[in-house]
């Protein structure tokens, strides 16, 4: 599939306006970037087997951490617009596909872990 960036940040942006109010004040300073694909290494570092691909990413100290603490980065949503858009068919597969990747990374900055996250259905 194909989405100019303009389009597909804007598709993030629609997911990011799915998220209800109250939780709203919780995510800011939250930045939310869109990259191409994630780094090899970095799919290496998170086990990535090579026929699996990463869609986003949360980065930083979960809500459930605490506070932060001097020299921590901030709390950081990365999406990956290129396997995204290479495994999904069409525009409302795509939609569907980056709200639940937001979802699921913003439930990492709530302290949601994998495990649960796949109890849930978002995993």
């Amino acid at each position: 599939m194909r989405a100019a960036e303009r389009h597909f940040r804007q598709l993030v942006d629609e997911a990011l306006a799915l998220i209800p109010a109250e939780f709203r004040p919780y995510l800011e300073g939250v930045a939310v970037v869109i990259e191409d694909w994630a780094p090899d290494d970095l799919l290496d570092e998170l086990g990535v087997p090579e026929d699996e691909t990463l869609y986003g990413l949360y980065s930083g100290r979960a809500l459930t951490e605490g506070l932060p603490e001097a020299g921590d980065m901030p709390p950081r949503i990365t999406l990956y617009r290129g396997p995204l858009l290479e495994d999904c068919a069409d525009e409302a597969e795509l939609r569907t596909e980056i709200a639940t990747t937001v979802i699921h990374e913003i439930a990492h900055h709530f302290g949601i872990g994998e495990e649960r996250l796949e109890e849930l259905g978002w995993g």
